[in-house]
């Protein structure tokens, strides 16, 4: 029998675990990615603060980033049934709460910011378009964390390519297909870390420190970030391995940002309405 030979491309073989203390219990890369999401959103609101860039004191942006942490939780998981596994929701109802299981929606997740952001700004009166806009200036930080997560845990892959940065992730074939029998494949997940982390983190805080578009046209860089972000999500779905059924021939991720585009031109178009009167 001749010697194997060795793959021609990087097998992926990285743990998911920052530190494991048994076989499925320890600290996650990808909890910590929205951890170090969230903590960056906090430091972010405070710099506005003192800048005067923002409307809210720096109590009221804690309480704004606590109310972020639940938009993103229960609209990422929701979402990711709702439009990802809506038959096992179904099926089994109890999923939904299995969080070890993995299991959230981007798409899902600007939902639950949006509602989240509503509320606060009603509640606290403040202009939920302003709060809007802060937002969207540090969501890509938790998005680029995100997507590293999702290569490091070998999920998300993309479609098979022969390129020369290609990589062979093991959980793409059946459980013990030997790594030069798969196919390699597009790390996507890269991709999308520095597209929808990267440079969408670079244009929101452009925008927001270059520009006085938060102070005079509230909305509007959440409408225009929305945009951005399905442009790129779309892009990147071309190199992405769809991870469940087409929806009218496209994938799921590029049907759902559809709807982002909507809501960004509905943003953008609020944003020129003129303001209310000071009391």
């Amino acid at each position: 029998m001749p010697p194997s030979t060795p793959p021609s491309h990087w097998v992926h073989d990285l743990s998911p675990f920052v530190i494991q203390f048994n076989e499925n219990f320890g600290i996650r890369y990808y909890g910590l990615a929205y951890v170090i999401g969230f903590v960056a959103c906090g430091w972010l609101l405070r710099k506005y603060h003192r800048a005067g860039r923002s409307a809210l004191d720096l109590n009221a942006s804690i309480d704004l980033v606590f109310a972020i942490v639940i938009g993103v939780l229960l609209g990422g998981r929701l979402g990711y049934f709702l439009f990802y596994q809506f038959e096992t929701m179904l099926r089994d109802p109890l999923a939904l709460i299995r969080v070890w299981e993995g299991g959230m929606a981007s798409h899902g997740a600007f939902i639950g910011v949006t509602v989240a952001v509503w509320w606060f700004g009603r509640t606290r009166k403040v202009s939920w378009l302003h709060l809007g806009d802060l937002i969207a200036s540090t969501a890509s930080i938790g998005l680029f964390f995100g997507r590293v997560a999702n290569f490091i845990n070998g999920e998300l892959w993309g479609k098979i390519s022969d390129v020369r940065w290609a990589v062979i992730f093991p959980h793409s074939a059946k459980p013990g297909t030997p790594p030069l029998l798969i196919e390699p494949r597009h790390p996507s997940q890269l991709y999308e870390a520095a597209l929808e982390g990267l440079v969408l983190l670079a244009f929101a805080q452009w925008r927001l420190w270059k520009t006085d578009v938060v102070q005079h046209a509230p909305g509007r860089l959440a409408g225009e970030y929305l945009i951005a972000y399905a442009i790129v999500r779309m892009f990147g779905e071309m190199f992405r391995e769809p991870d469940a059924s087409l929806l009218l021939g496209v994938s799921r991720g590029t049907f759902y940002s559809v709807f982002l585009i909507g809501g960004g031109l509905a943003l953008i178009a609020l944003s020129r309405r003129p303001a209310p009167p000071q009391r």
